[in-house]
């Protein structure tokens, strides 16, 4: 069977897919998908084997894993085909549009039309989401706060801190897309992994942000009440609030540690506190249930594959072809690597040296173009601090 046919379908297939998921994203904040259509898929999917997670598994899980299993194999069927070859000089130009850098300057440095187009999605779901949740406040009325014994402001207090948290939640679900460098997702959107690092810088900002005025505002209304003994509550069959707060103190410290002072003086610092994301995201499934994680975390299993493919690499030493001496106390050094290994401009490749420490794993960009060098991988390292010097 032609190649490209079978692109083609596979193609059509993802852009399906990809249409249904931002459907769903966009449904979710509505009572709609919540009283109407997730208890209509509930009652069709619940089974003996997965339980009541089958539907928040079929609706979010599997979509995301289907996508990124199909799209490598989109990817491979791609790699050596003459697709790009045959392809009019239309299409050509309608895909290097895409890819034009269309800002140059501002917080976000070189964004292209495609990345533009997503931020523009992704800052449209945020703000559809909060709006949807906040115009629930006039459904809290007098009658319904002395139902449960608040006053007014105090339900509405409570109420907004669980929207905010949803809210954050968004953002999580997002946050680990653009740092997953091995999976085939990006790709497919038109993205490389280091274009996207700022995306998930501020991913991050915006996920602390939410979730940090998601406690406080629980801890206010918790003192308010007279309810703080809440803050040391750990339930088993429900939000477990000790589970969240430790989630969010290991969140606040990545989340420090990541400021530019911090980061450019202290990469260390910056790098070893970045490990704090397994505190934060254990704790944050026992603090929200293995329910709800199906919803936020496909995206962090994809993860989870990326470093694991990444530790079997590790475990294998690669061939110094040869070191040059530069001028300014620099060092080229040139790695054996094989032909299938392509790369794009501007990578990002971690080096170990087990003779200086066998823990650190310093990041350096390739200054190498694996077309004109197909044999070897180059990286050029300055004397900065104790590990290089």
């Amino acid at each position: 069977m032609d190649s490209r046919f079978v692109r083609a379908t596979i193609r059509h297939l993802l852009t399906v897919i990809f249409l249904g998921i931002c459907m769903m994203w966009i449904m979710a904040p509505a009572n709609t998908y919540k009283q109407k259509w997730k208890p209509s898929i509930s009652k069709k999917v619940v089974s003996t084997y997965f339980g009541t997670q089958a539907p928040n598994m079929l609706i979010w899980t599997f979509p995301v894993l289907f996508v990124a299993s199909l799209g490598s194999l989109y990817l491979h069927l791609g790699k050596n085909s003459n697709q790009d070859a045959s392809q009019s000089n239309e299409k050509k130009h309608r895909r290097a549009l895409w890819r034009k850098p269309v800002l140059v300057k501002g917080p976000l440095g070189i964004v292209s039309g495609i990345e533009l187009a997503l931020l523009i999605m992704f800052i449209a779901l945020l703000v559809w989401s909060l709006v949807t949740y906040l115009r629930r406040l006039h459904t809290i009325t007098p009658k319904a706060a002395a139902k449960e014994g608040v006053k007014v402001w105090e339900m509405k207090v409570f109420e907004v801190a669980l929207w905010i948290g949803l809210t954050g939640n968004v953002c999580l679900a997002f946050l680990f897309y653009p740092v997953t460098r091995g999976s085939s997702v990006l790709p497919l959107l038109g993205l490389i992994s280091e274009g996207s690092i700022k995306y998930h810088i501020w991913l991050g900002h915006m996920t602390m942000v939410l979730f940090t005025i998601h406690g406080i505002c629980y801890i206010i209304d918790w003192a308010v009440t007279g309810n703080i003994s809440e803050m040391l509550k750990w339930s088993h069959s429900h939000i477990s609030n000790v589970a969240g707060e430790i989630a969010l103190l290991g969140g606040l410290g990545l989340w420090a540690a990541t400021f530019p002072q911090i980061r450019r003086k202290t990469f260390e610092l910056f790098f070893y506190a970045h490990h704090l994301y397994i505190i934060f995201v254990f704790f944050f499934i026992l603090h929200v249930g293995i329910d709800y994680t199906f919803i936020m975390l496909p995206e962090f299993y994809l993860f989870i594959v990326y470093r694991y493919l990444r530790f079997l690499q590790s475990r294998t030493s690669v061939r110094l072809l040869s070191a040059r001496l530069l001028p300014c106390n620099v060092v080229e050094l040139n790695f054996a690597k094989t032909h299938g290994l392509t790369y794009n401009p501007t990578s990002i490749m971690f080096v170990n040296v087990p003779s200086i420490s066998k823990l650190q794993w310093h990041p350096f960009t390739v200054s190498s173009n694996s077309n004109m060098e197909p044999d070897k991988l180059s990286v050029i390292i300055k004397s900065e601090g104790s590990w290089s010097t």
